[in-house]
């Protein structure tokens, strides 16, 4: 699904066929979770392939790193002129990319010098599909900014999105939705979260979530629009007298969601600000608005 025998791949300074990658058994991101990624997505524009906001994302892999004590050599400008490259070579247009920082041997828990930089790319639809959403309120909480930095996109911190999104498919829903510690909403395992109502869209601020660059996408977009959009704390209960609501991601980019647990939302999704916004953000990155290159 992911790479065939041809597929190159970027790794530690070289382009290389992903076959012929080695990789340590004993390396500490995969014994202990400590390692950062970025989910990238690049477009068949008009003006050629474009990768949409390659400077933010590689800019919050860069704090990702250092919060967790990584020294990533490679500046923002260099990563992206790499995965340029990394897409020409693999023939590919509208892609999915992954950059992978990962670590080398180290079976204590302290930082390594040994740094290793790894970026994959491949097409991918939409993570979540196109269809409204089933989503499931999870048992499971996202973790206490005081226990991890949890605007980092630690490799680690994943495995909370692995047992929320398990346990609602597992029970006939298509997503799970989080709480924080403090039991208000926070987001999806791979998403962010707003909800509508009376014409204005909430979601929940930066603290206890993952600082989203498709949920500051759509935040701009809704600005642009001239809709009211507030960042706060609201409980579960606020869902189930909501219009409206949706996920937004790089991986999902932004879906509409019909129900959360056996609550429907009663607004007609294609008459909710939601749908307005998807609408836009399929025009900004189909059509390289505010793109960032080096070219």
């Amino acid at each position: 699904m992911y790479y065939n025998e041809n597929t190159t791949i970027f790794l530690n300074g070289q382009f290389v066929k992903v076959k012929e990658a080695p990789v340590s058994i004993y390396n500490q991101t995969m014994h202990y979770g400590n390692g950062v990624f970025e989910g990238i997505r690049a477009y068949d524009t008009p003006d050629g392939v474009r990768i949409f906001k390659a400077k933010e994302h590689y800019e919050r892999l860069h704090y990702s790193a250092e919060v967790m004590h990584i020294n990533l050599q490679y500046s923002v400008k260099e990563l992206e002129l790499i995965t340029y490259k990394l897409l020409e070579l693999n023939g590919l247009k509208d892609a999915y990319i992954r950059p992978l920082v990962y670590l080398g041997d180290n079976m204590s828990l302290t930082p390594t010098n040994e740094v290793h930089v790894v970026i994959m790319a491949w097409e991918w639809g939409k993570y979540l599909g196109d269809k409204l959403l089933r989503v499931m309120l999870s048992s499971f909480q996202r973790p206490n900014p005081k226990s991890c930095f949890v605007e980092a996109k630690v490799v680690g911190h994943y495995t909370n999105s692995i047992l929320a999104t398990t346990e609602a498919k597992s029970k006939g829903y298509d997503e799970a939705l989080l709480t924080d510690m403090n039991g208000y909403v926070a987001e999806g395992p791979g998403a962010n979260f707003f909800i509508e109502k009376d014409g204005k869209l909430f979601t929940a601020p930066l603290g206890n979530i993952l600082a989203g660059i498709t949920r500051q996408t759509v935040l701009e977009i809704g600005k642009e629009l001239g809709y009211e959009i507030e960042e706060k704390y609201f409980t579960p209960d606020e869902i189930f007298t909501a219009d409206s609501a949706f996920f937004c991601g790089t991986a999902a980019e932004v879906i509409g969601i019909e129900s959360v647990n056996e609550y429907k939302f009663p607004l007609d999704w294609e008459d909710s600000i939601g749908a307005v916004i998807q609408k836009k953000y399929k025009r900004r990155v189909a059509h390289n608005e505010y793109q960032n290159v080096y070219l």
